[in-house]
């Protein structure tokens, strides 16, 4: 086996001929003049030999987007609570959490202090204030210094910087946060950065696309593969709409680009799907729409405002769908329109399935969800909704989510 693997290219190119002559023998045709004859057999092997296409390089892409993508670095606070100590054999004790002078919190505090290992070393000490670093990726979206990356690399943070990918290192700013799609802005000073555009149109499912990021604090890292799947709801939060991907995405690409073949964002990496925590070739982007208009936002109030026009939903199953007389599970079935709300001001009441917003079909109650929370307040909405057998349009004034909502 080591023969062959070590054997020249030439060799092997002479030994492929001769195979090939053999065949075309075998198959009626002549060798002439060390020559294989144009047999059928010998011209369908000629073929087979020419590769159908090149397989495409990044590197001219990765050239150009590379320099905007940057590492993000996080000092976070961790604060010792009386509910939690770490003992010296690595084993960890978490009290319950109790009011001070719950009769129980005696007896759980007792019961730790008597764990192996702690009986010698007396009454609790409280540990000093400790500062972590915690790691993700970003990018450039902007020459004037805006960086795109996660909310959850930014959290409880005390001071955030980045490292460009030449080295330097820069503090950074967060101007806002949006916990609901993940996503956070920062702004560094100066100006002249290098920045990446974020795609136009939605990547299609077999697009090939380019990961670059921080895994693990390497920085710099590429990798690549394809769009497997498209509006993936993970449970992270209420508008989930995630591309899935399988280019290897590991811990601390939190933050960075998915590029598309353009050099163009298509999303921006968020989580894996991971039963270890790391990559097992699924992973998930927040799409370059959505982070156009969260970043919008951000930039301009340091917060989202969502669409709101007050209504609770729930999914339409195939049995409700046949006993409303719906042809298929489809749209999100009013439970109630809570009151003085634009819904129950245009009309709409319980019982009522919303089909479609400014006639674009809804599958489900979630897609109503993130549709209407796209739409800035104040702007006008037609629903589309299926009552008593029949479809019927009505028209409201979109109203601002409430805080907290």
């Amino acid at each position: 086996m080591l023969d062959k693997i070590s054997t020249p290219a030439r060799t092997r190119t002479a030994k492929w001929l001769g195979a090939a002559a053999v065949a075309a023998i075998i198959a009626g045709g002549a060798v002439e003049s060390g020559l294989v004859a144009p047999t059928p057999a010998h011209a369908e092997l000629r073929s087979m030999a020419q590769p159908v296409q090149n397989v495409p390089s990044f590197a001219d892409v990765i050239d150009r987007v590379k320099p905007a993508v940057v590492a993000v670095k996080v000092k976070v606070q961790n604060v010792a609570d009386r509910n939690g100590d770490d003992d010296e054999d690595g084993q960890q004790f978490s009290m319950p959490d109790l009011p001070p002078g719950h009769p129980m919190e005696r007896f759980f505090r007792q019961f730790r202090d008597q764990m192996p290992g702690r009986g010698d070393r007396g009454p609790r000490q409280e540990r000093p204030r400790q500062f972590g670093q915690a790691l993700g990726s970003g990018f450039f979206i902007s020459g004037d210094g805006y960086v795109v990356t996660n909310n959850h690399v930014v959290e409880n943070g005390s001071a955030v910087e980045i490292t460009m990918d030449d080295g330097k290192t820069l503090d950074a700013k967060v101007i806002g946060t949006d916990p609901k799609t993940d996503l956070a802005l920062l702004k560094v000073e100066g100006n002249d950065f290098p920045y990446v555009r974020l795609a136009p149109q939605k990547a299609r499912i077999g697009d090939w696309v380019m990961a670059i990021g921080n895994p693990f604090g390497l920085g710099g890292t590429v990798t690549a593969g394809i769009v497997s799947a498209q509006h993936r709801d993970i449970g992270s939060g209420p508008y989930d709409d995630y591309i899935q991907i399988d280019a290897s995405v590991n811990k601390g690409n939190s933050g960075g680009p998915t590029f598309n073949l353009a050099g163009e964002v298509v999303g921006v990496n968020t989580a894996i799907f991971s039963p270890s925590g790391g990559n097992v070739g699924i992973a998930f982007a927040i799409p370059a729409s959505t982070v156009e208009s969260v970043v919008a936002s951000l930039k301009d109030k340091g917060s989202v405002t969502r669409g709101f026009i007050g209504v609770q939903m729930q999914p339409v199953t195939k049995e409700i769908a046949e006993a409303i007389g719906l042809k298929e599970p489809k749209g999100a079935l009013v439970a109630e329109a809570l009151k003085d709300s634009p819904a129950a001001k245009a009309g709409i009441r319980t019982g009522d399935t919303i089909v479609a917003v400014d006639g674009e079909p809804i599958k489900e109650a979630k897609d109503l969800s993130r549709k209407v929370a796209s739409v800035a307040p104040g702007k006008s909405l037609s629903l589309t909704l299926w009552r008593e057998g029949k479809e019927r349009t009505v028209t409201l004034e979109v109203g601002a989510q409430p805080k907290g909502a």
